[in-house]
């Protein structure tokens, strides 16, 4: 990997959004039953093996399953919403999707106010929908032709990569990029974890999905200044 790849300044911006997925995905899984908005890889998982389980809070096998799964039609259609406006409507917008991440989260923030009031600790599922949705979309940030080159919350992927890296470096077949970039971009995800956990810990769900849903709509405004500014200047 190139120096401008690994730490140039679109890096450096993926950093910032990989903190954004980290910090929403923070904030709903501690303001909720539990669920996963990032981590399609459990959902997955659990949309198989919660058929087979039975608990107290859950009186009918599969009642998780069908959370799980519905969870991730959601991020899939946040992906395909998210591209089909690149392809359509922000083709000089390279991080547009940030503008579809930022209304779904507003958009999941009052659909809670309204239904729970503004002290409501636990945000209901509807809410979670729209926030898996948007992080789908937040994940088409970055495209390089035609695909997706930066999965912003796909950390088993970025960690595959590092560890890639630091074999190539460490046999003096590569540099110290092939893996400083994964690196900053797992601990950008991390920090905006840590953020959403800081967050979420001083308001209630309702609150801190409003939160964060302005948090977002500020790196929207950084990614305008950023790329996009420059994409229709250019």
């Amino acid at each position: 990997m190139s120096r401008d790849a690994a730490v140039g300044s679109d890096a450096r911006l993926s950093w910032l959004l990989a903190g954004v997925a980290g910090m929403v995905g923070a904030v709903a899984f501690l303001h909720s039953a539990g669920y996963f908005v990032t981590f399609m890889t459990g959902n997955t998982e659990r949309g198989v093996l919660e058929w087979f389980t039975v608990s107290s809070e859950q009186q009918i096998a599969g009642a998780g399953a069908v959370a799980a799964i519905t969870l991730l039609i959601a991020f899939v259609a946040g992906v395909a919403a998210a591209s089909f406006c690149r392809r359509r409507f922000w083709r000089n917008h390279p991080h547009g999707p940030t503008v579809l991440t930022t209304a779904g989260l507003l958009l999941a923030a009052a659909i809670d106010f309204i239904y729970d009031g503004v002290t409501e600790e636990e945000v209901r599922f509807v809410p979670i929908i729209l926030i898996t949705f948007s992080i789908g979309a937040l994940n088409t940030s970055f495209i390089k032709n035609g695909e997706v080159s930066v999965p912003l919350s796909y950390v088993t992927g970025t960690l595959v990569k590092l560890g890639q890296g630091i074999e190539r470096h460490a046999s003096g077949g590569g540099t110290v990029y092939d893996w400083l970039g994964y690196a900053l971009l797992y601990t950008g995800f991390v920090g905006g974890a840590a953020v959403g956990g800081v967050v979420a810990s001083m308001f209630p769900g309702p609150q801190v999905i409003l939160a964060a849903g302005i948090l977002c709509g500020i790196t929207t405004i950084v990614t305008f200044l950023h790329s996009d500014r420059r994409a229709i200047l250019g």
